[in-house]
């Protein structure tokens, strides 16, 4: 039960949010006939089943590499399902724009979670007078305080997220019980007729529609993106219950529209006439609600981020370990006042929840399409037709609400698709600067080093006690301890050979000892997974290290190649390999390499 709670508060903030915003922007393009509010019910109500229940509870959570899920996991599963390089290029592409949008999202998520929560403040006698530039200045308020107290980690106040979402839940609940007074028949909208109805009755401008309906599931995806951290069993549960109280806040949103048509906010409307003298009560609860939706989303930003460094599709960025006993609880700095800087210049560009609900819903649905794409190889793969079926049928619809949400490109889903084009473009060019790197290094095959080494080894005088030499790959020695070793005979009694990658798995470690290899000369490899945070320093004394010197390459990049000069100032202004690992800086000696690619 103990995890079902904290996954109220981790995984479901935001799609439990959508019902603040959703059905008002909604009703913004939809004339509130019965038939009309019954039809949008009916769209909200199977995107939630199909999209969320089918493809990520039902198909996706299916899948996992040592009980984690994931963009990045689906991308492993294809990889050992597929032998085909051109294809695996391409389905490598695609998770790399799929991770890309998932940042992009990461933007909007807060500010619209938050902007739409203050602005039930004007329902309130001593606020309305507030203008809207008011509401926005709380906003940003709002989100400075989060953004500033993240650097402390949240493990001392994230244990209540889960009570007060429960909280949430049963509020939404409620109150879409009492909404449902107002014209109890909606209830059978849960029928798809009127879906399809709605469809086959608005023809083009019905399709329009879908873009604002996927506002509905925004935040599916991280049911099956948090799986590793909370397991399958515990998160399944818990939707059973955020479903049951979405849908039955969405009935009585629909049954209030329908007796109240001239309402401009039907969600805070709804809560007023519910809740009366409490209301203050519930605006607080929405805003604390918003607050755990947004601090999920940037949580997720580092987790993403973190995962991308380690997997080595993303420079090395300076991470703080936030909590010892929480292994995903980490803090990058620059990502979270880059993100910080850019949510405030959305919120100062949109200034409300139904301009911002314009931009948002683009990214979210591209990738849950390229999520759909992915889950549709792995079954063809596997010959499991049933679910090859329903990944079709799924992957269909994700591709009409893609499709749909070209519609916002021009109203503000430009925002996201730039960031997600920067970020896949520093993906792009720090992977092609590695390769052009590691073709210029002229890396020298062990065996050779080795023999080099025994002779200098026997003759020379040694430096008392043992040094660690970072490698990529045990078996390549690079220039750098060519120059050191052999040219400037800085020889050691125990030298150690180092090398750090990670596996194709989320958590675990793996340790290669190839013990003594010659006198004087040992190797290890350590292979982490993705998600684990590493603490090397620790981990060399529980394997017996004591160096005296840590010795590391640093490369001084020249290009005549624009990629390549991107690279290189990428590589000047991202922390080296021993900052990353916050290793001692008294024992580190970084040695230069001048290289040309």
């Amino acid at each position: 039960m103990d995890k079902v709670i904290k996954a109220l508060g981790a995984v479901f903030g935001d799609i439990g949010t959508s019902p603040i915003y959703t059905f008002t922007v909604l009703s913004l393009f939809v004339k509130p006939t019965k038939e009309n509010i019954f039809g949008i019910v009916s769209l909200i109500c199977w995107t939630l089943v199909i999209i969320v229940t089918i493809q990520y509870v039902f198909l996706a959570m299916n899948l996992s590499k040592r009980g984690e899920g994931g963009i990045i996991v689906l991308k492993e599963i294809v990889t050992s399902l597929i032998k085909s390089s051109r294809i695996l290029i391409f389905i490598t592409f695609l998770s790399y724009v799929g991770f890309s949008l998932m940042l992009g999202d990461s933007v909007i998520t807060p500010a619209i979670s938050i902007l739409s929560a203050v602005e039930g403040l004007p329902l309130i006698s001593i606020f309305s007078g507030l203008e809207r530039i008011d509401l926005v200045a709380i906003a940003i308020i709002i989100t400075t305080a989060l953004f500033f107290f993240q650097k402390y980690g949240i493990e001392k106040v994230g244990q209540y997220f889960g009570y007060i979402m429960i909280l949430w839940f049963f509020v939404l609940f409620i109150s879409g019980l009492q909404g449902l007074s107002f014209y109890p028949e909606i209830i059978a909208s849960i029928n798809p007729e009127y879906a399809i109805n709605f469809i086959l009755n608005n023809g083009f401008a019905s399709f329009l529609i879908l873009s604002d309906i996927i506002l509905a599931a925004t935040g599916g995806e991280a049911l099956y993106a948090d799986m590793g951290h909370l397991g399958r069993e515990p998160i399944v549960k818990a939707w059973n219950f955020v479903f049951i109280a979405l849908l039955f806040n969405y009935l009585g949103q629909g049954a209030f529209f329908i007796s109240h048509s001239n309402s401009k906010n039907i969600y805070f409307d709804l809560m007023n006439t519910d809740f009366g003298i409490f209301y203050s009560a519930i605006l607080i609860l929405t805003i604390l609600a918003t607050i755990i939706a947004s601090q999920a989303t940037i949580s997720a930003s580092f987790s993403l981020i973190y995962q991308g460094i380690i997997t080595g599709i993303l420079p090395m960025l300076r991470i703080v370990h936030t909590s010892t006993e929480l292994k995903p609880q980490i803090y990058i700095p620059s990502v979270n006042w880059l993100l910080f800087i850019t949510i405030l210049v959305v919120l100062i560009i949109f200034q409300s929840s139904e301009n911002l609900a314009a931009a948002y819903g683009f990214a979210v649905s591209g990738t849950m399409t390229i999520t759909g794409i992915l889950l549709t190889v792995i079954y063809f793969m596997k010959k499991s037709y049933l679910y090859l079926l329903l990944s079709i049928f799924v992957f269909c619809v994700d591709l009409s609400f893609f499709i749909a949400n070209f519609s916002k490109i021009e109203h503000g889903a430009y925002i996201t698709i730039i960031i997600a084009c920067f970020i896949l473009a520093l993906i792009l060019i720090y992977n092609y600067g590695k390769y052009r790197l590691s073709k210029a290094l002229n890396l020298v095959d062990i065996n050779e080093y080795i023999k080099e080494f025994k002779e200098l080894y026997q003759k020379s005088s040694k430096v008392e006690g043992s040094a660690i030499f970072f490698v990529k790959d045990i078996h390549k020695i690079p220039p750098y301890i060519i120059n050191t070793t052999l040219k400037q005979n800085i020889i050691y009694q125990k030298n150690i050979f180092l090398s750090i990658g990670s596996l194709e798995q989320p958590f675990g470690k793996i340790i290669y000892n190839y013990g003594v290899i010659t006198d004087g000369l040992e190797a290890i490899s350590i292979k982490v997974g993705y998600m684990e945070i590493l603490k090397l320093e620790k981990l060399l004394r529980e394997i017996g290290i004591n160096e005296k010197v840590i010795f590391f390459g640093i490369e001084d990049i020249f290009s005549n190649n624009p990629l390549g000069k991107i690279f290189a100032f990428i590589k000047r202004n991202t922390p080296s390999f021993v900052q990353f690992y916050n290793l001692p800086i008294h024992k580190t000696h970084g040695v230069l390499t001048r290289i040309k690619i």
